[in-house]
């Protein structure tokens, strides 16, 4: 203690900064925080907010808790100067643990191998001892073969009393905590250049509408630097029930007056552009819009004839080579039939889009169907003649998650890193070898000595493997 506090300030200051416990007690911090970050959505409704908290704290305790998380930060929390400064402090620990333990490494990484005495053998952590029934040379001989076959890479060396083998392995891996500690760095960077540079919004988009905005959490609008445009949007069905299968909205972007690029997109199919990503969220029908869109048929007449029409709420259509006419009359997004057959609307969005249209024939003769865009069988007339409902277009939004992460790159980089260094450290050791040989009457005393800085019981298994085939070999030989 009275050594720890005659040490110079600078001194103290680096082993506290270069110390395991402060990683340990940061990276908890961090660990913590960021699952406080997880559970509240970041830049988001502060009612959405209030609502976890209080299905978690109950529904008294969730506005004054959530007043004090916006206050300490945790609302926008990676941008917080405090959260900054946790990872600041733990990329300093690294950087000095490393520059601490470096040199050391590096040492005994340089450092030459040469022989050892036959006594300094015997006290390394891996020692084994045998005698074979053959001169020197024929054991040198066998001993050399078999190092071949292990894919021992040894130098021999005559010496005084013998003969020397000497060989290593693996001595770079003991940089894998390094090339570990340096990717972590390396995410960190593309991670804070992400969070700063970067963001995360939402946009709204109506079919045939135009944006070169998106929108933060708290309704701020963020440029994108282009126009985006929706030129359609459909939602696939499992079957015949309500289930999404699949909802899928096709874009078009605008670059300086001129379309530059068209996509459609699905969930798990998103569109980049200029490092701006922009991800099928959700779907909706447009307030306001019922009766305001575009009606998209195929007209069919019984003899084949075909004709695509668009049309508007009233406005009629004729089919080819007759004299019926039909009118849209009205419309239901979301069409059953009650227990006594009268038409209803069971939902607020399109699952079930129908139109009513009323057929005449020269003005005379007139009766109503309803015409579903997902049941076929009604689109079929009573003289052979179709009328196919395609879309009904203008009316539906898509949903769609904008992100921007120029460190994204970075981070990527960094997660490989880490993973081959973590390949290194976890899989890989420097292993160091010895083998003495000690000519004795008509026989030989091979002594080996090992040092293995990981997986120490894989070492021992290849060295006694190592000393069976050469036992082999020579008793083989004879």
């Amino acid at each position: 203690m009275d050594s720890e506090q005659k040490k110079p300030i600078a001194d103290r200051l680096w082993d506290f900064l270069a110390s395991v416990k402060l990683a340990i007690v940061i990276f908890a911090f961090i660990a913590v925080t960021s699952i406080i970050g997880t559970v509240l959505e970041q830049q988001g409704d502060p009612r959405e907010n209030i609502q976890i908290l209080a299905k978690l704290f109950g529904e008294s305790l969730a506005p004054a808790l959530y007043s004090v998380a916006e206050a300490l930060g945790f609302t926008d929390m990676y941008r917080s100067w405090w959260f900054t400064g946790l990872l600041i402090i733990f990329a300093v620990n690294l950087v000095i643990c490393s520059i601490d333990r470096l040199p050391r490494i590096w040492k005994i990484i340089r450092e030459p191998m040469g022989p050892l005495p036959k006594e300094q053998l015997r006290t390394l952590p891996l020692s084994r001892e045998m005698t074979v029934k053959a001169k020197l040379d024929a054991t040198k001989d066998a001993l050399s073969s078999a190092l071949k076959k292990a894919r021992l890479h040894a130098t021999g060396l005559k010496d005084a009393d013998g003969f020397s083998f000497f060989a290593q392995s693996g001595k770079y891996s003991r940089l894998g905590v390094f090339m570990t500690h340096f990717s972590i760095l390396v995410i960190m960077i593309g991670a804070v250049i992400g969070v700063r540079f970067g963001f995360k919004a939402f946009l709204n988009l109506p079919e045939g509408a135009i944006s070169n905005v998106a929108f933060s959490g708290n309704d701020r609008d963020i440029p994108l630097g282009f126009d985006i445009r929706c030129d359609n949007f459909r939602v696939d069905f499992w079957g015949a029930s309500d289930m999404p299968k699949e909802y899928r909205s096709w874009l078009t972007i605008i670059k300086d007056g001129k379309e530059v690029m068209r996509k459609s997109i699905a969930v798990n199919e998103p569109l980049t552009f200029e490092g701006v990503t922009f991800y099928q969220s959700s779907y909706g029908i447009v307030p306001g819009s019922l009766g305001q869109g575009m009606f998209i048929f195929n007209v069919v007449s019984k003899d084949g004839s075909r004709s695509t029409v668009n049309l508007k709420m009233g406005d009629s259509v004729r089919i080819p080579g007759t004299s019926v006419s039909a009118t849209i009359v009205d419309f239901s997004p979301a069409l059953r039939f009650d227990q006594h057959g009268h038409p209803m609307t069971y939902a607020n969005q399109m699952v079930n889009p129908a139109a009513l249209m009323e057929f005449s024939e020269n003005g005379a003769n007139s009766f109503r169907g309803w015409v579903l865009m997902r049941r076929p069988e009604t689109w079929q007339l009573r003289d052979g003649s179709r009328v196919e409902f395609l879309d009904y277009w203008g009316v539906e939004f898509t949903g769609l998650q904008v992100r921007k992460d120029p460190g994204v790159w970075i981070v990527y980089v960094g997660c490989i890193a880490m993973s081959i260094g973590l390949i290194i450290a976890f899989f890989m050791s420097h292993r160091r070898l010895w083998i003495k040989l000690v000519e004795e009457k008509n026989a030989t005393r091979v002594i080996v000595g090992g040092i293995a800085n990981k997986n120490r019981a894989a070492f021992e298994r290849k060295i006694d493997g190592l000393l069976s085939a050469l036992r082999k070999q020579i008793e083989g030989g004879k």
